[in-house]
């Protein structure tokens, strides 16, 4: 004995064949699968060809390397591995309770008109060149930062980060941090007021009805509920600082030394460049120990987003991100 279910437009026997899928679901199936088969297929590729290309300077005879200059290809990428850690770092702390506190300005506390011009002034800064930043930072911005490190040295000098002679052109680690931070800020503040907006209405006037304050409510319901997706929007940050290049480029001498001194004037720089600075003059095995920088770089990359992830799959079932 056959069954009929019955929808609002359609009723059909339990024992009938299911509809074949349209041609329109099968294409955008397809698509779908191919991009994601061609993102994976792209990456393993430019790991293998990473791989590959530093295989060359990690052998043992750097006698011909005009890049490493006789020492281990491991002690001369560690210097630049630390300034990428140390710059990205700085920044990050930096950025991050500026980007959280604008986002919870514009999806809590400001007027809706308000709001929304913030919100667009704070996307157009992604959409500015990094060129432009480093322009700014080199030019105008490291000169007007001078008074302020001989003030931090003159009164804070007791502490190492801030001791020694401060630059007196500006251009430190510190420069390079503020810029930095100023680049991830669009993206960290984007993502955070998304996942903002994302927090259920009920728990909010929940919070208000029992007698929570605006801050109470949004530290209580809003900040759990976000936790996730302020951890990867602070990821996410975090990566484009560790890949900046030109601006980094502009606003540093290609130091490789090791210090955690922000106001000196000599400062360790970044992989990215350092790639772009010795490229050009780059030949033989140097290129290949350029490019190993690169793979060192591609793997603090990769560690990253996979701590972001993980980050973000413990709360997967209470998260705006998801």
């Amino acid at each position: 004995m056959s069954t009929t279910t019955t929808g609002p437009d359609t009723t059909r026997s339990a024992g009938t064949p299911p509809k074949l899928r349209r041609r329109g679901d099968l294409v955008f199936s397809g698509t779908a699968l191919a991009a994601g088969i061609i993102i994976l297929v792209t990456l393993a590729a430019v790991a293998l060809f990473l791989i590959v290309q530093s295989i060359p300077a990690l052998s043992g005879d750097t006698s011909g390397n005009h890049i490493l200059e006789g020492q281990s290809f491991l002690s001369w990428v560690w210097p630049f591995v630390f300034g990428t850690l140390w710059s990205s770092f700085i920044a990050l702390v930096i950025a991050a309770p500026i980007a959280i506190g604008i986002a919870l300005f514009i999806s809590h506390y400001a007027p809706r008109r308000l709001a929304g011009f913030l919100g667009y002034i704070i996307d157009l800064l992604a959409a500015v060149p990094s060129v432009v930043f480093g322009l700014w930072g080199a030019l105008t911005f490291a000169p007007m930062l001078v008074p302020f490190y001989k003030w931090l040295n003159e009164n804070l000098g007791w502490i190492p980060i801030f001791s020694g002679t401060p630059s007196g052109t500006g251009k430190t680690i510190l420069t390079a941090s503020l810029v930095l931070a100023v680049m991830i800020l669009p993206i960290m503040t984007a993502i955070c007021r998304e996942v903002f907006l994302q927090t259920p209405k009920l728990h909010e006037e929940a919070a208000l009805a029992l007698g929570a304050t605006r801050w109470e409510m949004v530290r209580m319901a809003v900040l759990p509920f976000a936790r996730s997706g302020m951890v990867s929007g602070a990821m996410l940050g975090l990566g484009r600082a560790l890949g900046e290049t030109m601006a980094v480029t502009l606003v540093l001498s290609p130091l490789g030394i090791i210090t955690f001194n922000l106001i000196n004037p000599e400062n360790p720089t970044t992989i990215p460049a350092i790639i772009a600075l010795r490229f050009p003059e780059a030949h033989d095995e140097g290129v290949n120990t350029l490019i190993a920088a690169g793979l060192i770089l591609f793997i603090v990359t990769f560690a990253v987003n996979f701590v972001a992830r993980w980050i973000v799959s413990r709360r997967a079932e209470f998260s705006g991100a998801n």
